[in-house]
This record gives C-alpha cells, sequence and structure tokens, in this order.
C-alpha cells in the first residue's frame, strides 16, 4: 500500500509539471510510517529532529500537494488545528476524540454504517461522504 500511495504522488507531481525533491520524499517516507493524524507543527517538528534542512513551508507545501493528490486528508477536531491523515481506497473510519489530552483514536462499525445508511434512506436522502466524530474523554483521562 505504500509503494502504491508513493507511486500515486509520484504520478501526481509529474503531471503537475513539479520535481520530485528529496526533501519531498523524506516528508513522503515519514508520512506513510506514521499511523498518526498529525498537524503541520507537529510533522515539522518530528523531521527536524533528523533533517533540520527541512524548512517548515517545504513541510506546508508538500502536505498541501498530499491532499491535493488524495493521498491525505485534512481533517480539523475543533481545536484550531487541521490536521493529516492517509486516505485509503474504499476504507472508511470515523474518530473518538479526547477533549483533555487530544488523544484521537480511529474506530470502524459496520451498524453505524448501515443505520447511517437507513436514516438517508428514510429521508430520500443520496450520502456522498460523510465523518462521525465522538469527542469526551479517552480511558487514561477518565482514571
Amino acid at each position: 500500500m505504500k509503494r502504491a500511495k508513493k507511486k500515486a504522488f509520484s504520478d501526481f507531481i509529474a503531471q503537475k509539471g513539479l520535481k520530485s525533491t528529496r526533501q519531498r520524499d523524506i516528508i513522503l517516507d515519514f508520512f506513510l510510517s506514521s499511523a498518526q493524524h498529525m498537524s503541520l507543527e507537529e510533522l515539522y517538528l518530528k523531521l527536524r529532529a533528523k533533517h533540520p534542512g527541512i524548512g517548515y513551508a517545504t513541510v506546508y507545501r508538500t502536505l498541501k500537494l498530499f491532499a491535493e493528490s488524495g493521498i491525505a486528508r485534512e481533517i480539523q477536531f475543533g481545536d484550531g488545528q487541521t490536521r493529516y491523515e492517509q486516505v485509503s481506497e474504499g476504507e472508511h473510519h470515523d474518530h473518538l476524540v479526547c477533549t483533555r489530552c487530544g488523544a484521537i483514536a480511529e474506530f470502524e462499525n459496520e451498524t453505524i454504517e448501515k443505520l447511517q445508511d437507513e436514516v438517508a434512506a428514510a429521508y430520500g436522502f443520496l450520502i456522498e461522504t460523510h465523518k462521525l466524530e465522538l469527542y469526551g474523554l479517552c480511558a487514561k483521562c477518565r482514571k
């Protein structure tokens, strides 16, 4: 899957008439190796620790290209930060967001998906896309 995303991004870059650069490759490898929902700042700080030559603007522009190419999605959880997560074709998940520590957990539930389809059908509504975010306290913060 990682190889397919790299190819998709490479094809996108070529199609846009942009060059493949070493810095973009480093950012892409790091992003694809992480399962976290990272903000620009978080990704930049983690990258900078190993690659001090990569600038903030480069990370920002590269993340925007990831989203534009379809390999990443911008998500916001109401805390004022845009985060980025990997997009997998045909895969859907929802999120549990801790309002105290900011932890984010992904989950999938077929019953919820089916219920959403039933509600939409009852209203004659065609769902094109959706997101479900549940906010509260994670197990750690509840202790």
